[in-house]
């Protein structure tokens, strides 16, 4: 069947469907059912084309739609994290794989930028930083700065900013997503020159294996925050079949849940940073143990189980 000819077969009703907001869980379930039906034939004759995109969209809205009216033995709080945050992390994988280029390239240009120009460290992290942490290294303590305050005042200083930068990094993305943007790439250049100041002191691998027992989830979460901007900044830019009004509604919604979603990961890494990074002399082995779990976990709750949950949503 032509694809001019399937989508005016069908449009009243997905129109219907998709205006529709209140039904029971059978008419919800078969609406489901017919809309995955329609789905699988658009990716089947017309896998590139805007209906496919159109009716992958409505598909979600009608599983999230089922799931909330599905009387269930777990609560909606567990239900967020174990299927609607991954299902997020599926739908909108291209804006996290966007974002993540844009805050490696921009880490490469920081780390370039500090070999080559001898002021620019000193301009990124301030005069202030980088004398304290040559005293440090002098004393042999190169790492002192995390040492200095009360653990748990810096537990919930840390905390708190982490999430106020998130938030930020998303809602910067209304400017066309723009403002996620120059958020991930100031933070980019922050981070590649503030690694390539301890590689060229030579605590390189030390660096490593202490200041990212914290930040591998305190990155990854600034990293999904930019995308959540970007979720948000190209719902305006590329509303699709959606009218833009919907399309603005649809990526606010989507971009909020991933950046609350992301708010136990910044509280773990606060956690991390203040109680335990000051071990600085911790065995490798249990250092290194941190790291590697962080960074597992990070890969597996973004790209491999939500890849798991979709197939069950279709299956």
């Amino acid at each position: 069947m032509r694809e001019a000819l399937f989508v005016k077969q069908n449009t009243e009703k997905w129109k219907r469907f998709d205006e529709m907001q209140l039904a029971n869980p059978d008419e919800l379930a078969d609406r489901f059912t017919e809309i995955t039906n329609d789905l699988a034939y658009a990716k089947t004759f017309y896998p590139n084309s805007k209906t496919t995109a159109y009716l992958n969209g409505l598909a979600s809205k009608l599983h999230r739609s089922v799931y909330k009216n599905k009387k269930e033995k777990s609560n909606r709080f567990i239900h967020f994290w174990e299927t609607e945050l991954p299902m997020l992390f599926f739908e909108h994988k291209k804006q996290i794989i966007y974002a993540l280029a844009f805050f490696l390239i921009s880490c490469a240009i920081g780390t370039l930028s500090a070999k080559y120009d001898d002021t620019f460290i000193r301009l990124i992290l301030g005069d202030g930083y980088v004398n304290m942490t040559n005293d440090n290294i002098s004393k042999g303590d190169p790492f002192g700065v995390y040492k200095q305050e009360n653990p748990f005042l810096m537990f919930m200083q840390i905390g708190i900013n982490n999430i106020y930068v998130s938030l930020l990094t998303f809602v910067m993305g209304i400017i066309f997503s723009f403002g996620s943007i120059v958020s991930l790439f100031r933070n980019g250049i922050m981070l590649g020159s503030f690694q390539y100041f301890f590689f060229s002191k030579g605590l390189g691998m030390k660096s490593v294996l202490v200041i990212w027992i914290h930040g591998t989830l305190e990155i990854s979460a600034l990293v999904l925050a930019g995308a959540a901007g970007l979720v948000l900044g190209n719902s305006m830019l590329f509303p699709k079949t959606y009218t833009r009004k919907a399309s603005i509604l649809k990526g606010a919604k989507d971009g909020l849940k991933i950046v609350l979603g992301l708010v136990p990961i910044f509280i773990v890494a606060a956690f991390l940073e203040s109680f335990i990074t000051r071990h600085t002399e911790m065995p490798v082995l249990l250092s290194g143990f941190i790291l590697l779990a962080s960074a597992a976990f990070i890969i597996w709750y973004v790209f491999i189980y939500p890849i798991k949950i979709n197939r069950k949503t279709r299956f």
